[in-house]
């Protein structure tokens, strides 16, 4: 699929406040929500025949939240 086919259409999202993810979290925030809303993503997007996404970090720093969520969308199968 190229890039200007889907320019301005989301694909996938996930959030926190989704009830799948949000039942197995004892709090919104943290790793443990970044690693629970990157695998979920993960999932969406393998579902919807995504397997390659550029990850915009939007200027943070690559630790913490912004790596657990990158490292469980990889380990569900998304390639950087």
């Amino acid at each position: 699929m190229l890039v200007d086919d889907v320019r301005g259409h989301t694909l996938a999202a996930a959030s926190t406040r989704e009830g799948s993810v949000a039942s197995s979290l004892q709090s919104k925030s943290g790793t443990d929500a970044a690693k629970a809303v990157g695998a979920t993503i993960g999932a969406k997007a393998k579902a919807a025949g995504i397997s390659q996404v550029v990850f915009d970090r939007g200027g943070y720093k690559y630790h913490g939240r912004v790596r657990a969520l990158a490292d469980a969308a990889r380990e569900a199968g998304l390639e950087f």
